[in-house]
């Protein structure tokens, strides 16, 4: 029962830093979460018809594509928001500048039509949560990966799901016309699921241990 028993005091100790905090979590429950849901169920409709089973509209293809768009700008924005909650404090200007190449490449990612720059771009933006997530001020439990710690890490757990769903992202243009395509991105979404679930519990665990 404690847990829904609020101290005043302690809600009135709460810092601008510790509300930055919630952000994360928040944006994550709100908007990506929800945005996986409609994602799922347009890829789902989107077989459907490239299967011919259902006749509808040709939009939604594209709609599933927008949404995976969407759902992958969210999970930046909501890295980039707990990594500065970590970060502001001690390194402001990496922050800064890493930030915005992060932001500057999935821009390019976005707007860059051969498959080949898409993913140069993935790389760059992924690249830049790595450097940022490097720093000492950030909790990463363990850097050794056949260390079990490794693999309970929110930081690392999160920088391959959000890897993952830049790469899905780059590789959009091919999966309508690629079986080898669709099946790399059925598979690597299955693993996005999972990893969303295990952000899910491992964020809740860490909220509690702070």
């Amino acid at each position: 029962m404690r847990f829904f028993l609020a101290d005043p005091q302690a809600l009135q100790a709460l810092t601008r830093h510790d509300w930055l905090g919630l952000i994360h979590p928040v944006l994550m429950i709100l908007f990506v979460y929800p945005v996986v849901g409609a994602t799922i169920r347009l890829g789902i409709l989107a077989r459907e018809k490239r299967l011919e089973i259902n006749p509808i509209a040709d939009t939604v293809p594209v709609e599933h594509a927008q949404h995976g768009a969407w759902v992958t700008a969210g999970v930046l924005l909501a890295v980039l928001i707990s990594l500065s909650h970590s970060l502001w404090s001690v390194h402001p200007l990496s922050l800064l500048l890493s930030g915005s190449a992060v932001l500057f490449s999935f821009g390019r990612l976005l707007t860059s039509r051969m498959v080949w720059r898409r993913l140069l771009w993935a790389v760059a933006s992924a690249s830049g949560l790595l450097l940022l997530g490097l720093q000492p001020a950030v909790e990463r439990f363990s850097d050794v990966p056949w260390n079990p710690l490794f693999w309970q890490s929110h930081f690392w757990m999160g920088l391959l799901l959000t890897s993952l769903l830049l790469s899905s992202t780059a590789l959009q243009p091919m999966i309508g016309h690629s079986l080898r395509a669709r099946r790399l991105h059925i598979s690597s979404n299955l693993l996005v699921a999972l990893l969303l679930a295990m952000q899910a519990i491992s964020g809740t665990r860490n909220l509690l241990l702070n």
